[in-house]
């Protein structure tokens, strides 16, 4: 069932739901949420999209007004957005070779609107979670 179906706008999900409902991607969810929490010291907040791009219910990290990511929760894996806005794209692009192929090629398909690229990344593997931390870092300094 999608998620949006499981999830009413009246129906928040637990932490534990969204770890039952994508699976093997629980531990690389895990690792990216304590990362972004401990290096930013923010706290997640929760959002329903009406947007029929990505409806449902998703969670949202913002650091002094700026976004670091918005994690939407799909079977079995995660999609993390990250926009690119022009500020950070000269400081990306010198830095693309160092990502994954997949985000590689997605940061390239991906065009400009809206401000900036809304890379829509499905993390599936490891690598590419480490790839977000990147793009974030860019975006926003993680505190260390």
């Amino acid at each position: 069932m999608k998620w949006d179906q499981l999830f009413s706008i009246n129906q928040i999900p637990s932490n534990e739901e969204i770890k039952q409902y994508i699976e093997e991607a629980e531990p690389i969810w895990e690792e990216l949420i304590d990362y972004i929490e401990e290096a930013y010291r923010v706290q997640p907040q929760m959002a329903y999209s009406k947007c029929s791009a990505q409806p449902g219910w998703n969670v949202k990290y913002k650091k002094s007004g700026k976004s670091l990511c918005t994690l939407y929760p799909m079977q079995g894996f995660f999609i993390a957005l990250v926009v690119i806005g022009v500020k950070e794209q000269e400081d990306v692009e010198m830095g693309l070779e160092t990502l994954s192929p997949y985000v590689q090629a997605l940061y390239r398909k991906t065009s400009f609107s809206a401000g900036g690229r809304w890379l829509m990344i499905e993390v599936k593997d490891k690598s590419v979670a480490n790839d977000i931390k990147t793009l974030m870092s860019i975006r926003v300094k993680p505190r260390r």
